[in-house]
């Protein structure tokens, strides 16, 4: 037998139409966020595709206390090989991020060199059996090119990487000076793992910027959004590709996401294309994995790419400023001392 609608029926209509309101609203505002990053795929495209700071002598440095304990991950299915600092037959705990912490511990923190700076846990109750729990304290000769024992679907171990204030910077050397990254390898493993495979080679071919627009007039010179102003175009950013030539790139699954802060270095999606924030962009949200930070230092040579010639073009109806030259870029080894 029917019913009438009375007002409780009615109220709940209400809540649904409001619920599937709220859920378009949402939909909108990633479909933005992704039509801000992504050209159209033609012939003609270039490509087919922080989290807070602190500073000391005028070098950024990561806040990890700001993340917590969500920094602290690794890389399943991957053994990395190195002198053991503390043997893991003599050291179980229940985690791999128990693991991590213990090996970050072992950093000073004063900048110099950890006395563990990478770790192996054995995380696989089945496959580990006796070992279950394993944490194995390593320290490798050279921290920007790990010694990899194995890896695959066989492998049981979880390894990560820890670079203390000073070590894990790499630079993207460009024409206009030379942007010292510092890399987030507790934040955001498998991306830190691509780019140090990028640095062991001799040339990335294929590597590039070729978006680049500048804070215009709604963010000040500290990247902090003027208030009332739109949040673009320009947006505050230049983006471009990691995808070497000649190399096979498998697609990046999303790590931590922090809000991306001036200076962020993130992947668009899953990668290869990348993005470098100039502004404070509290309004993506942690829409993207950040792997690594501009040092503050280099900031301006950001600035001076973001004033380079540009031609605009539309991608997914988003007016987006393209380099009428891109910037060809190549990976070495750099320090804060550089």
């Amino acid at each position: 037998m029917g019913r009438r609608q009375n007002d409780s029926d009615f109220g709940r209509f209400t809540l649904l139409i409001l619920f599937f309101i709220g859920t378009i609203s949402c939909s909108m505002i990633y479909l933005f966020i992704t039509m801000v990053f992504m050209p159209n795929i033609s012939p003609m495209s270039f490509s087919t595709s922080m989290q807070e700071f602190e500073y000391e002598n005028g070098v950024s440095f990561y806040n990890e206390e700001e993340e917590g304990s969500q920094c602290c991950r690794g890389v399943e299915k991957l053994e990395l090989w190195g002198d053991a600092v503390k043997w893991g037959a003599e050291f179980k705990v229940n985690s791999s991020e128990d693991c991590c912490v213990a090996c970050k511990k072992m950093c000073r923190g004063d900048g110099g060199p950890c006395l563990c700076n990478s770790w192996v846990f054995c995380g696989d109750r089945e496959a580990c059996g006796s070992r279950f729990g394993e944490c194995w304290l390593k320290r490798q000769q050279d921290a920007l090119n790990p010694e990899r024992r194995d890896s695959g679907d066989r492998v049981m171990w979880t390894s990560g990487f820890v670079f203390d204030k000073g070590e894990g910077i790499v630079g993207l050397e460009t024409d206009y000076g030379i942007l010292r990254i510092k890399l987030l390898p507790d934040c955001a493993p498998q991306s830190v793992a691509y780019i140090l495979e990028l640095l062991a080679l001799p040339h990335c071919i294929g590597c590039q910027i070729h978006r680049a627009e500048s804070r215009g007039s709604f963010w000040n010179s500290e990247g902090n959004h003027i208030k009332k102003a739109p949040f673009g175009p320009p947006f505050a950013l230049i983006q471009g590709t990691l995808a070497s030539h000649g190399s096979i790139f498998k697609d990046i699954p999303k790590e931590h996401c922090p809000k991306i802060r001036r200076g962020s270095v993130a992947w668009v999606g899953s990668g290869p294309e990348f993005f470098i924030s100039m502004a404070n962009h509290k309004e993506w949200k942690d829409s993207y994995t950040v792997f690594g930070y501009v040092i503050s230092k280099d900031i301006e040579i950001l600035e001076k790419i973001a004033q380079l010639p540009t031609k605009s073009e539309v991608w997914n109806n988003i007016h987006v400023s393209v380099l009428e030259n891109p910037i060809l870029l190549r990976f070495r080894r750099m320090s804060t001392k550089s």
